[in-house]
């Protein structure tokens, strides 16, 4: 196995292309618990590319029926990226400052259950992000409501 960077110019790109509409190789869960996630990991995907096809705990997306719960939840998400010592992207938690386009920022409502995973697109002067359920394209981060943001910086791929 090999680590090679991370592209974020390609998963940047792929975000501005499908931030306000849906690619068809991807099915759109926005009327069952929300897009945002599955929208995260196309644009990982797009930057890394390659999966993890690991049962269970991987990461990796064939159809709607068959994929990992990291794939499209918010949490699953998180715990793949910061986790992963597989094949696949790897991310650690930030401080915002640290964040670069191409990272993911969850955020979490008052009760602090993380809910949303925006694809940040630019950090200079402000960030803003590209997210789907609530389609966004260049949105600054800080027009959302929220309790807390968790930025993962995603550092690499693992590849075969």
């Amino acid at each position: 196995m090999r680590e090679v960077p991370y592209n974020r110019a390609a998963a940047v790109a792929y975000a501005r292309r499908w931030a306000m509409g849906r690619n068809p190789a991807y099915y759109d869960f926005s009327g069952v618990g929300g897009d945002c996630t599955n929208f995260a990991s196309q644009c990982l995907f797009a930057g890394a590319g390659v999966m993890n096809y690991t049962p269970v705990t991987g990461w990796f997306y064939r159809t709607a029926a068959d994929r990992t719960a990291a794939w499209t939840g918010v949490e699953y998400l998180y715990r793949f990226l910061v986790g992963n010592r597989s094949v696949g992207p790897r991310a650690r938690e930030v401080k915002r400052s640290q964040a670069l386009p191409g990272d993911i920022v969850q955020l979490a409502d008052s009760g602090g259950a993380f809910y949303h995973s925006p694809v940040i697109t630019a950090t200079d002067p402000e960030i803003l992000v590209a997210a789907h359920s609530f389609d966004a394209l260049d949105r600054p981060l800080d027009t959302y409501v929220f309790r807390q943001a968790r930025f993962l910086h995603v550092e690499s791929v693992k590849k075969w």
